[in-house]
């Protein structure tokens, strides 16, 4: 596609805004553009000082995601070496730290904005995050449920979250925390994601494995630590362009995660920013919480060795 310049903001020449943004999407990209300038304010300080991975499109080919910085990008846009255990080098990635940038960010049909809990120059994260999957063909209905076991299990705890709508099918639980390492930070997102399943082992379950979890909702504790979580008010890669919004606890029961897209999330918003509300000041992790983690097997490497050993009784029962 031919790169046409409708206009600039902030310095930004802007190109084919009112062209399709993606297959499928049902917006243009101008929709995506709008969205990220109206919600500047309050998106740019969830990104600043995290190395950026993002999720684009573009016409006729399928999503991609992108932690090394855009070829050409320009002089001003930020980056900050990250050694990617993936390729085995080091990448630079983006710090998105101002309006220009997100423009320029949107412009380049980065649809998703996912960001770590660690900031470039800290070395204890600032958050957890327990992230609620809904079973195949369920209602939102038992994410909600799903949700307020989260906040039985914090509260037992003496911690506060908020929520967001994932973006997708799901619900967020977000905990700021801080004076604790990654380790800690993970094992007590082990812990908390135990305990919550334990409230109500029918509705919820932290088993790793899809064919394990018997139509319950997976209570994901792998997104804390070194994970990344998709930013409040980042949009995703779904017809319409839903948006990861913040919802109020007393809420839940009255929204559906269609209702906030990149046409409605500004016009929902107003002047607020609900989200820098809703979120607690950090706390610190209970020793206890941490010391019970520790004891919990970390999902993705517990379900790799059980995969492989499903795998082996098979051959071996072939």
């Amino acid at each position: 596609m031919i790169a046409v310049v409708d206009e600039e903001r902030d310095g930004v020449a802007l190109s084919n805004l009112d062209s399709p943004l993606g297959d499928g999407l049902e917006v243009a990209k101008r929709a995506l553009v709008d969205h990220f300038d109206a919600v500047a304010d309050r998106l740019v300080p969830l990104l600043a000082g995290r190395p950026l991975s993002v999720k684009r499109v573009r016409p006729g080919q399928p999503p991609f995601m992108q932690r090394n910085a855009s070829k050409g990008a320009p002089g001003w846009v930020r980056t900050v070496p990250v050694w990617s255990e993936g390729s085995h080098r080091e990448i630079h990635q983006v710090l998105c730290e101002d309006r220009r940038t997100l423009l320029w960010l949107g412009n380049q049909r980065a649809v998703e904005l996912h960001v770590p809990f660690l900031r470039v120059g800290e070395a204890g994260p600032t958050g957890l995050v327990l992230d609620l999957d809904p079973p195949e063909g369920a209602g939102f209905p038992v994410v909600v449920a799903a949700a307020r076991l989260v906040r039985r299990a914090l509260e037992d705890a003496r911690l506060g979250g908020a929520v967001k709508t994932s973006g997708s099918k799901g619900l967020h639980v977000v905990v700021p925390v801080h004076g604790s390492p990654v380790e800690d930070v993970a094992a007590a997102t082990r812990a908390l994601a135990a305990r919550t399943a334990a409230l109500d082992p029918e509705l919820a379950t932290t088993a790793y494995l899809l064919e394990d979890r018997g139509g319950r909702v997976f209570v994901d504790s792998t997104r804390s630590g070194q994970g990344t979580i998709v930013a409040a008010y980042s949009p995703r890669i779904r017809p319409g362009l839903p948006v990861s919004f913040p919802v109020g606890w007393d809420d839940l029961d009255d929204v559906r995660p269609g209702d906030f897209t990149v046409t409605t999330a500004a016009r929902l918003l107003g002047d607020r920013d609900p989200w820098a509300e809703a979120l607690p000041a950090p706390q610190q992790l209970p020793d206890e919480l941490v010391a019970q983690g520790h004891t919990i097997p970390v999902a993705r490497v517990q379900a790799m060795h059980e995969g492989k050993r499903r795998k082996r009784a098979r051959e071996a029962s072939d």
